[in-house]
């Protein structure tokens, strides 16, 4: 694979912590700032609100301009966004540094997923952008439990602070190994937008959508989960985030092989175990053990998911795939956000800790049957002669 690859990975590692890393010190912020739980949470919703902005925004605003470039701005903007969280003096001033820091997420990997994928030949593509994402996956197993820990020992400012740290060297990384893609066609807004017009577009938005909200939304209370249901200490998190992280790693590594066979096929596996991780976790919660090996398959089945729906709306968004992989990045977090939102209303409620993970099942469960319907279309599309994309990429007539 090409060096590149590693280099937006990097990238990715530094926007993937600054999502995730406040999952596990929402307990710490919210007692900084003197708000409830529920407030708490809007830093994890509002982050995945704005990424939706900054990915159909920035990357339409930036379609006709060289990518490298693009990028090396968009962390340009993580690193002032995090900054500003580290020296907030109010949670507003905290939410707005999360705002700035998001506009960058979703533009980023929906452009380097393109630039991932254009590395490669079309039968690697699955891999390639699995590649990328493994510093989403990295951010987990490495950052989070880190940045958690030494949040709790040094204050949750220090992790910022070392986040922005760690966005300077992600800068370099994709200044020194990213390539200069040289486009022979120059990009245009009305084709890019032309892409939506596929049917198939808009359900691999959808499955985006509830897939990966149902795994967000059990995960963004789970520090409370685990020490108010399960009964672990507030320093055993950060070491029970390594279990979760190493789930991810391994999810996202064999679901990006996964779906280079088959990527629908993938698809709906992944998402029937997965609903069913969830509803077992929510009723074994109350067991350490069963809670951690949980913890892994929740992971693990919920990141394995990724590749195959980013690869997916480009597959069929093929000649014009920038704004629809935007748009993708966008749905990725509009879950998170509708997760989070629904996991907030399960606890205001008082329905206890455990609450938010039944959501999450009940939202993965509502993509498994849109991943039914799109499979449905798809073949309605070859019986009729339509012609459908490959898993490579490529169009194949039925």
């Amino acid at each position: 694979m090409p060096a590149g690859l590693i280099a937006l990975a990097l990238g990715g590692f530094g926007i993937g912590l600054t999502e995730f890393v406040i999952t596990g010190l929402l307990p710490e912020v919210a007692a900084d700032y003197g708000v409830t739980e529920t407030t708490a949470g809007w830093l994890v919703t509002g982050y995945a609100l704005a990424v939706i902005v900054g990915a159909l925004g920035l990357t339409a605003a930036t379609t006709r301009l060289p990518r490298k470039p693009v990028l090396l701005g968009l962390l340009v903007l993580f690193i002032v966004g995090n900054t500003l969280s580290a020296i907030a003096p109010t949670y507003e001033v905290m939410m707005s540094g999360r705002v700035i820091a998001a506009l960058c997420h979703g533009a980023f990997f929906g452009i380097g997923s393109v630039v991932a994928a254009n590395m490669v030949e079309r039968s690697k593509r699955a891999s390639a952008v699995a590649l990328m994402f493994t510093g989403l996956t990295a951010s987990n197993v490495l950052g989070v439990p880190f940045g958690t820990f030494l949040g709790q020992a040094l204050g949750w400012r220090s992790t910022f602070w070392a986040i922005v740290a760690i966005g300077v060297v992600a800068l370099v990384g994709v200044l020194v190994l990213v390539p200069t893609v040289r486009v022979t066609e120059s990009p245009s807004l009305a084709r890019e937008l032309g892409a939506f017009r596929s049917g198939q577009v808009w359900l691999s938005l959808g499955m985006t959508v509830l897939g990966y909200g149902g795994m967000f939304g059990a995960f963004t209370y789970i520090a409370y989960t685990l020490t108010s249901v399960s009964g672990f200490p507030s320093s055993a998190v950060p070491w029970l985030l390594v279990v979760f992280g190493v789930g991810l790693f391994v999810g996202n590594f064999v679901g990006g092989k996964l779906a280079a066979r088959s990527i629908d096929r993938t698809l709906l596996i992944v998402l029937v175990a997965l609903t069913v991780v969830l509803g077992l976790f929510a009723l074994v919660a109350t067991s350490p053990v069963l809670t951690v090996i949980a913890l892994v398959l929740m992971g693990a089945f919920g990141f394995a998911t990724v590749p195959a729906l980013q690869t997916r709306v480009m597959q069929y968004a093929d000649h014009a795939p920038t704004l629809a992989s935007g748009a993708n990045i966008a749905a990725f977090n509009l879950g998170n956000a509708l997760g989070a939102w629904i996991g907030g209303l399960t606890i205001a409620a008082g329905l206890g800790y455990t609450s938010p993970i039944w959501a999450g099942a009940g939202i993965t469960l509502a993509a498994v049957a849109l991943t039914l319907v799109a499979m449905a279309a798809v073949r309605r599309g070859r019986s009729r002669g339509v012609a459908v994309p490959t898993t490579t990429g490529s169009v194949a007539a039925a």
